[in-house]
């Protein structure tokens, strides 16, 4: 009777074809769990049902992010409570957003804000973006096009951002923040918007475009898991020096 040998860990495991996508914008969805877990590492409460959305509660449950593929158009939806210092804001994120961009929002939600003041086109300029503007429109898109980010003010105290990307046949996503969304966060998701790293899909699950360049990468299983524990882990390390700064007594 011959041997079988394990292929799913060690030196027996198989290489796995993945491809790095870019523009990062047209690479499709992407791995729920690239946002989940970091932000159940960050203590965020998860309040999914089996079988239903899924639903994250921040520790402080003023911020709600919920992801449903089951309703029309479906996707992201995440929801900041009116604070003392902070109105209600909304963002919508459509199903096909990649979730390293989600994430660079997300993630943002786990961190302290920072002391300087946020610029949500600095990324986008940065990134050579063509950018447009008057009284009350500002516009920026991608060199090829393919993605933008806007900001409309059609009356005083009525204004909203809009984002989004689209391939040669309309295929894509559209995000939206109510004009009330911290500025810092928009910042966050305009960053990870004009991101020029590739993100990495699985063979079967890059979208078909002529707008889409694509570089075969062979991926040892064991890769990919460390690669998601690192994160996991930078998460709970953040997390634990954060709350053990808070809960050291003072002098």
């Amino acid at each position: 009777m011959k041997k079988k040998q394990w292929q799913g860990w060690g030196p027996g495991e198989q290489a796995e074809q993945h491809y790095l996508v870019e523009p990062r914008a047209l690479a499709g969805g992407g791995d729920l769990r690239h946002v989940s877990e970091f932000l159940r590492a960050c203590g965020w409460q998860d309040k999914s049902r089996p079988g239903g959305p899924l639903v994250l509660d921040s520790p402080d449950r003023t911020i709600r992010i919920g992801y449903n593929p089951h309703v029309l158009p479906g996707g992201w939806t995440i929801h900041g409570k009116a604070t003392a210092h902070q109105g209600e804001w909304t963002v919508t994120l459509g199903r096909q957003t990649p979730v390293e961009i989600v994430a660079g929002l997300t993630d943002a939600l786990t961190r302290p804000r920072s002391a300087h003041a946020p610029n949500v086109w600095a990324p986008l300029e940065e990134q050579r973006w063509n950018t447009t503007r008057d009284a009350r429109h500002f516009a920026a898109a991608s060199p090829d096009g393919t993605a933008w980010m806007q900001f409309h003010q059609d009356q005083p105290g009525h204004a909203m951002w809009w984002s989004g990307a689209h391939d040669e046949r309309g295929n894509g996503w559209t995000a939206t923040f109510t004009a009330s969304t911290p500025m810092h966060l928009v910042q966050a998701f305009s960053t990870a918007l004009a991101s020029p790293e590739p993100v990495m899909r699985p063979r079967g699950r890059v979208p078909h475009s002529s707008q889409i360049r694509t570089t075969s990468v062979s991926v040892l299983p064991s890769q990919l898991s460390a690669w998601q524990q690192a994160r996991v882990h930078a998460a709970r390390a953040a997390t634990w020096a954060r709350n053990w700064t808070a809960s050291r007594p003072r002098t």
